[in-house]
């Protein structure tokens, strides 16, 4: 089973969509598998992070914003690829660093995520997008 989810997002942050994960799950009545999301986009990702405290979304963008800062900030000055604006390339080492997909083992019917987690699009680009994810569920 198989579906695609779009993601509107507003800007560089982490958007979270666990409940679309859930119901394609659910509706699948699928008792035992493996669910696979992947982003069709090099300049955002994926990622499975704490959903209890909004800081946590607040402090990973904040560290990635610091690691990998805007093209036209003097420490990186070496970046060549530009061809979309300062956030171009700093978004695409971004996405290398972390995923664009994900695999999550569906246990009584559900992701087995732990308590605290959550799936989320990480946002990388300053300006809105129509990010696309496919879900693939194997029994």
């Amino acid at each position: 089973m198989q579906t695609r989810i779009t993601v509107a997002t507003t800007g560089p942050g982490l958007y979270e969509i666990t409940e679309e994960a859930l119901a394609f799950v659910r509706e699948a009545r699928v008792d035992t598998g493996l669910l696979t999301l992947f982003v069709r986009h090099t300049s955002c990702s994926l990622l499975i992070q704490e959903n209890a405290d909004p800081d946590v979304r607040r402090d990973l963008d904040a560290f990635f914003r610091r690691l990998v800062p805007s093209a036209d900030d003097p420490s990186m000055g070496w970046v060549v690829h530009t061809t979309e604006g300062p956030d171009d390339m700093p978004a695409h080492i971004k996405a290398a660093l972390t995923a664009v997909s994900l695999s999550i083992p569906v246990v009584e019917g559900l992701p087995a995520l732990g308590t605290w987690q959550g799936i989320y699009l990480f946002e990388h680009r300053e300006r809105p997008y129509r990010r696309e994810i496919v879900m693939h569920l194997s029994a």
